[in-house]
């Protein structure tokens, strides 16, 4: 086509991208005619964990993905309300509780450049700017992309502007909110004021304490509860007597360690006994909060599909609660239910503000919506190096064969194929592969690759087909977004967790048809069709993006096999130059740890 009427058939097109930026984990979305394209968070460019700067490298990518120039973007949407936003931040600022000095932070993000100027000034952008607020934001990118003509609206997470919890619904086009709770009410702080207490990173650690609350017995229930009033309603509020985040540098306060009779335990210290009991108190208390909120929600909403998003949507056991327990059928969770997903949503409401029409049809099929590496790119990488390796371009059957007959010897394989998946989730693009019957497997990936705590449980991976006959499961779940009860006759130790649980995910061969063909081969050969699919990155990294994090990663991890697209190398052949190359790069990485003041600062 010619330049100047490809120039102008772009033009003709609802170019819109989405941006979230701010709170954690930024990231930009790229919808094209309500088609969404692109999508990908910040920390995958920049390689710091949980990057919450302005998504620049992510924004450049969806340009890249969708064939635009800045010229060729209807709309920029922006995931929240900076005047609503500022608001909360006076009003905090203007707090008797509030110490000198995060006053003194609290003004200087108050007086620092507003998101519309830093969308111009960084990027270039003089176009049409809409502004949804946060937990719209939320409720869109569920709703709009659940497939369902409608629904309830659950969000949940830390805040938003001043809301932390909200109740509404879906019919056709049309978003209603009804009820909400505010700052500094949120079942998302009380759940990361625990995650702090317990040695972990708040934002981060959430999983951590879901994963350790099966080994615990919910001895503190009871003193848990007095942290919540719980109201008949929607509402709910936190007793701030046990809450630090208001007044200091921490999320607990002292009354909360009296409460609960022990000091808070160190980060990388022993887990103990009293560690597991408090976690499992707390995802107990959450989970009978939740649930009732769902039936307050069924009540006034009175149909058969929940939408679910914000951060505590992505607690898949409290998820799949509200689902079994609860009154409705289906339940939506959108993969990218964080903050990341904000971007989604933001781009939806403007297609719908721009066009009055879906910004989809149907439901989200994957979330394949990444970079992928560049033709001939893992070639060069491979043949510049003096790394002997495999080449089966042209020939999957036989890349199929052999990654699995290493998976049968008991290999850890680092699996990279395609475009990176959107969300916390590797899905079998990005991910790290293993036999889920090995008894060792578990402790061994989590000790050698993931170097990360021993109790944190992996996923399985089974192709959708066979998913009834080993898990108590009748429905798709592509995203690793619900648990469910292992039922399989066969023994598979590394994906069961001590509960008897696994959060699986449904692969399709319409979604990923390779990682299928892995499957398929795996179970002609073992009896087998499920593989432990965990993300494909080391503690503390984000999951890799680029051909070069992948080497990286496999070079300074455990990982015993590396499959990047059609080439295959093992541990054996690395290069001492990429050896080299891997621990420089190693050496500059930036603390990206997520402070106590994630909420309430920013």
């Amino acid at each position: 086509m010619h330049p100047q009427i490809l120039a102008q058939h772009r033009s003709k097109r609802q170019n819109i991208i989405g941006i979230s930026a701010g709170y954690h984990d930024s990231a930009c979305c790229l919808l094209q005619d309500g088609e969404l394209v692109a999508a990908a968070q910040e920390e995958r460019f920049s390689r710091i964990k949980n990057d919450k700067s302005f998504p620049k490298q992510s924004f450049r990518y969806c340009l890249q993905a969708g064939g635009l120039t800045i010229s060729d973007i209807s709309c920029v949407a922006y995931y929240e309300d900076p005047i609503l936003k500022l608001g909360r931040q006076i009003w905090m600022a203007l707090n008797d509780e509030t110490p000198q000095g995060r006053r003194e932070a609290i003004l200087e993000r108050i007086v620092s450049p507003r998101p519309e100027t830093v969308i111009r000034r960084s990027l270039g952008y003089q176009g049409r700017i809409e502004v949804t607020d946060h937990h719209l934001s939320h409720a869109a990118s569920a709703y709009y992309f659940s497939g369902f003509p409608d629904a309830a609206i659950l969000t949940v997470d830390g805040v938003g502007e001043w809301p932390t919890t909200t109740y509404g619904s879906g019919r056709g086009l049309e978003l209603n909110r009804f009820e909400q709770v505010d700052f500094p009410n949120s079942l998302g702080l009380f759940y990361s004021t625990i995650t702090a207490y317990l040695g972990f990173e708040v934002n981060e650690g959430e999983y951590k304490v879901m994963g350790l609350a099966p080994y615990g017995n919910p001895t503190f229930v009871d003193q848990l509860s007095k942290l919540i009033q719980v109201g008949l309603k929607g509402d709910y509020k936190l007793d701030l007597s046990y809450f630090a985040f208001m007044r200091q540098d921490r999320m607990y306060s002292d009354e909360f360690v009296a409460l609960l009779g022990q000091p808070p335990r160190c980060p990388e210290s022993e887990i103990t006994q009293f560690h597991m009991d408090v976690a499992r108190s707390a995802q107990v208390l959450l989970e009978d909060i939740l649930l009732q909120k769902v039936r307050y929600l069924h009540s006034r909403v009175p149909c058969e599909n929940l939408c679910m998003a914000g951060g505590v949507a992505l607690n898949v056991v409290a998820n799949s609660k509200c689902l079994k327990a609860g009154p409705f059928k289906r339940l939506f969770v959108q993969p990218a239910a964080g903050d990341a997903g904000g971007a989604l949503g933001s781009a939806a409401i403007a297609h719908v503000r721009l066009t009055g029409d879906w910004p989809s049809r149907g439901n989200l099929k994957h979330v394949y919506l990444g970079p992928s590496s560049a033709p001939g790119e893992v070639a060069q990488i491979m043949t510049s190096s003096s790394a002997p390796f495999r080449d089966f371009r042209n020939d999957e059957p036989s890349l199929i064969r052999y990654t699995v007959d290493r998976l049968v010897e008991g290999k850890v394989i680092g699996w990279y194929q395609g475009r990176m998946e959107f969300g916390p989730r590797a899905l079998g693009a990005r991910s790290i592969l293993a036999d889920p019957r090995n008894p060792e497997m578990r402790d061994r990936i989590n000790e050698l690759v993931k170097m990360r705590e021993s109790f944190r449980p992996f996923a399985p991976a089974i192709m959708e087909s066979m998913a009834e006959e080993h898990f108590d499961l009748d429905h798709p779940s592509p995203f690793m977004l619900e648990v469910c009860q292992v039922t399989s006759r066969l023994p598979l130790p590394a994906i069961t967790h001590v509960d008897g649980s696994a959060r699986p995910q449904t692969v399709s061969r319409d979604s990923n048809p390779r990682f299928v063909a892995l499957l398929e081969e795996f179970y002609r050969r073992t009896g087998c069709p499920i593989l432990l699919n965990t993300s494909f990155n080391m503690r503390g990294e984000p999951i890799v993006c680029s051909a070069i994090d992948a080497v990286n990663c496999f070079v300074l991890s455990g990982i015993e096999v590396l499959v990047l697209e059609d080439f295959i190398i093992e541990r054996s052949g690395i290069p001492p130059l990429w050896d080299l190359q891997a621990r420089q790069m190693d050496m500059r990485k930036q603390d990206s740890g997520v402070g106590h003041l994630i909420y309430t600062l920013f």
